[in-house]
């Protein structure tokens, strides 16, 4: 199979926990798009968080707020947009103070919540985006916005999971982090975001490769011609891809790329973990 296009997840996927991309994985990417590969990155992330490594990468096009928007780098536009609305937000603010979550959702390229949390440091630091705390968190949501995300413990947001999806079936619910349930419109997420940029390239559904390591990337691995998770994959989640390779820290995304699209049968020298096709 020759594959024509490979979507990375970020965070935990094609990043290392350093949150940069090695030059393993940056090598083996330039060669992928040398034989006419498309590369994208599909992330939870603001498109602001993403930008820079996806033009770095010379990427051209980009996947963002998971699956929300997608961005034409070339051109600097948006193709595709879904927002939440502005009552669907501060019905989400109701159920997060029912649940005693977190909530926060992106204004203006912000970071906005009416509470102080670890976690929401945590998003901060991975997007560098500014977070603003303000009294009121409904009075500051005058408008639709592409995202919330609700955040806690994690043995604690996994029972808020299963609980939202039955309180508010309408919407998309996923994990990409155990302490971040994002929510956005139903229908969004990145596999419905790859095939509208499929169907776009003129790409078919087989001709794609798709790596993640979490529950927002299972609709994209499953959705793939081939799905594939890095090793430090959520573990309740690995028997629903077709292929793991090494971790985020480890060059799973250049083991991908030099297995499958390059048509080497060993990487690194490092023995293949499973399912070899």
């Amino acid at each position: 199979m020759k594959y024509k296009m490979l979507v990375l997840d970020m965070d935990d996927t094609l990043l290392t926990d350093n949150h940069t991309i090695s030059k393993e994985n940056r090598a083996m990417i330039a060669m992928a798009q040398a034989k006419g590969v498309e590369v994208v990155l599909a992330s939870g992330r603001p498109t602001p968080a993403m930008t820079h490594y996806a033009k770095d990468l010379q990427n051209s096009y980009m996947i963002s707020f998971n699956g929300a928007v997608v961005t034409d780098l070339k051109n600097d536009t948006v193709i595709f947009e879904q927002s939440l609305t502005k009552e669907q937000i501060h019905e989400l603010h109701d159920y997060s103070l029912k649940m005693k979550t977190h909530i926060i959702t992106y204004i203006n390229d912000t970071i906005v919540s009416e509470t102080h949390s670890e976690f929401i440091e945590v998003e901060r630091s991975i997007t560098g985006m500014p977070h603003e705390l303000v009294p009121d968190f409904k009075a500051a949501v005058t408008s639709n916005a592409v995202k919330c995300i609700l955040l806690e413990d994690p043995s604690y947001l996994k029972t808020v999971e299963s609980d939202l999806k039955q309180a508010m079936p309408d919407l998309s619910v996923s994990m990409s982090k155990p302490f971040f349930l994002e929510v956005a419109p139903n229908g969004i997420d990145k596999a419905a975001s790859i095939a509208f940029l499929a169907r776009k390239l003129d790409i078919d559904q087989s001709e794609i490769i798709a790596v993640g390591n979490a529950g927002n990337d299972l609709t994209m691995i499953q959705y793939a011609g081939l799905g594939v998770w890095v090793d430090n994959v959520t573990p309740e989640l690995r028997g629903f891809g077709d292929v793991i390779v090494a971790s985020n820290n480890n060059h799973g995304v250049a083991e991908v790329i030099e297995r499958y699209i390059l048509g080497h049968i060993n990487f690194m020298g490092i023995k293949q973990k499973v399912f070899p096709f």
